[in-house]
């Protein structure tokens, strides 16, 4: 059993959605299906992976613009992102009209809100749970232990952290979640952040400026 992992950038924003399964079962998730729905169901397809499951770091139009559409297609449910992360989800409509979304996206519903210390499974394998507010207030990131994986949507980035300009943004909150809950996991996990390469904390820990 171990954990496989495609990148998918995805709309003009350039988004991370991961297509992740569990290769002994051939079942996985979408993390954070921010647009393009047909390209991500073939790239799931040309795998032969069934998804069973869409998981959401956060509330941004290009990390959940395809999730409610994808979901009803797919009969699947929705996990993530924490409850306070209802604040951008019920903004959707208006996120799509400021930013010229070619199309209003179908309503984003999570099925289960998270919050840290649970736990999320994809086939067999099990992530954990981590809250980390500050880019939004409901943002969470997805850790699986044994793989020394995690995908953090826009909480860091490689040489670079989440933009807190938002509503709702906490500059303070942003750099104590990523000192305080990512790095101590491990300078050897590798994150797949939500836009741009991905690295490891113990890179990030020693070279990225924000983070000094």
């Amino acid at each position: 059993m171990a954990l496989k992992v495609v990148v998918i950038p995805v709309t003009p924003f350039q988004q991370n959605c991961s297509l992740i399964w569990d290769d002994a079962t051939m079942t996985g998730a979408l993390v954070d299906p921010g647009g393009e729905p047909e390209r991500l169901l073939a790239a799931a397809a040309e795998r032969g992976v069934t998804i069973e499951t869409i998981l959401l770091t956060h509330g941004h139009l290009d990390h959940i613009g395809a999730a409610g559409a994808l979901a009803a297609r797919l009969g699947v449910p929705i996990e993530g992102p924490q409850k306070d992360e209802a604040f951008w989800i019920d903004q959707l409509g208006a996120q799509a009209r400021m930013f010229g979304w070619p199309e209003t996206p179908a309503p984003v519903v999570p099925d289960r809100w998270l919050e840290a210390g649970d736990t999320v499974t994809v086939g067999g394998l099990s992530f954990d749970v981590l809250h980390c507010p500050g880019h939004t207030p409901g943002h969470i990131v997805f850790v699986q232990p044994e793989a020394r994986v995690a995908f953090v949507g826009d909480v860091l980035f490689a040489g670079s952290v989440g933009r807190t300009d938002f509503p709702r943004s906490d500059p303070a909150a942003l750099i104590r979640a990523i000192k305080d809950g990512l790095l101590p996991l491990g300078d050897d996990i590798t994150f797949v952040p939500g836009h741009g390469p991905a690295s490891t904390f113990g890179h990030e820990r020693q070279t990225n400026p924000f983070l000094r």
